[in-house]
């Protein structure tokens, strides 16, 4: 008899998480997740669609003495609910900073300092998400939780996560696809 073997997931890195309305964690409900960094050692994401009503990027900016331009900011987002007190930067990479992790030939994230500098300075990224927290997962957990028709995942789209409205961003992912999300029932699965 022959053994069945779950499906081999590639490497999510660079990918949207969409969640399905199957999600049976509440704090992922309507979320879009950018895969940030994945292996067969875990996975790292972002929430690119949840703002934090607690926290205003010109509070993060006078707490640290920072100026504060004049600039309209953006908001600060949930990045997911792991480490909350960890700030990170999502900018597209045509701003670079010695430590940064690309995520991809357009985007990268990182938790330098300097990036809030030169936000204060009116010479930071042109677009960015400042983000508090962040979605991880255990060896092996990701792929489960995909199989189980938690998440879609889909190829990530820079203008998703930097043009859109945050209250279209999960519809929008996925309609770039075929997708109505808000009427995906039973049959959800690997796109």
């Amino acid at each position: 008899m022959t053994e069945i073997q779950a499906p081999v997931i590639e490497a999510l890195t660079g990918s949207f998480l969409i969640s399905t309305p199957q999600m049976p964690d509440p704090r992922f409900a309507e979320q879009v997740i950018l895969i940030c960094a994945h292996s067969e050692e875990g996975a790292m994401g972002v929430a690119v669609n949840k703002p934090n009503p607690y926290f205003s990027l010109e509070e993060i900016l006078r707490s640290a003495q920072l100026e504060v331009p004049d600039s309209t900011l953006p908001p600060v987002y949930v990045g997911g609910p792991v480490e909350l007190e960890s700030a990170f930067v999502l900018y597209r990479t045509g701003y670079q900073v010695d430590h940064q992790l690309e995520i991809s030939d357009s985007i990268a994230l990182s938790r330098e300092s300097k990036i809030l500098e030169d936000i204060s300075r009116g010479c930071g990224p042109e677009s960015y998400l400042f983000l508090l927290g962040y979605a991880g997962w255990g060896p092996g957990q990701l792929e489960s939780e995909l199989i189980a028709d938690g998440w879609l995942s889909l190829p990530a789209n820079d203008s998703i996560i930097f043009d859109i409205d945050n209250q279209e961003k999960w519809r929008t992912a996925a309609m770039l696809y075929g997708i109505d999300i808000s009427t995906l029932g039973d049959m959800a699965g690997f796109a």
